[in-house]
């Protein structure tokens, strides 16, 4: 597919994911063929931001000099409303279960999806 989406790894606030029309299944690393199935081409789109946590890691310890400056911070993964899985930041009072939203923060020089409990 020559369209890519722009998404949070290309500097954009948003989140892509791929479908595959064959199947239905969705996954999150982007490939030329679906995960579940094989078909080619799945089709890219763009997540709504609404997740439930799925894990959750406070890291305490910097593993870069980079990350110093935002310890503590939360590594948690989501599972997306869209039905794929995913690993990114989020508030540190966050719990396995939690309904969560994306919005967008800078961290390490970088913009990546954070997570927050859904109001």
């Amino acid at each position: 597919m020559t369209d890519k989406l722009a998404d949070w790894t290309k500097g954009a606030e948003a989140i892509v994911y791929q479908s595959c029309d064959a199947c239905g299944k969705a996954q999150y690393f982007h490939r030329s063929f679906c995960a579940a199935c094989g078909a080619p081409d799945p089709v890219e789109k763009r997540a709504s931001g609404i997740a439930t946590v799925y894990a959750t890691s406070l890291v305490c310890r910097a593993a870069t000099p980079e990350t110093r400056a935002h310890v503590p911070y939360n590594i948690v993964l989501v599972d997306a409303e869209e039905g794929f899985r995913m690993m990114a930041h989020g508030t540190n009072d966050l719990a396995i279960g939690d309904s969560v939203t994306a919005s967008y923060r800078p961290f390490a020089g970088k913009l990546v999806p954070y997570f927050e409990k859904t109001k």
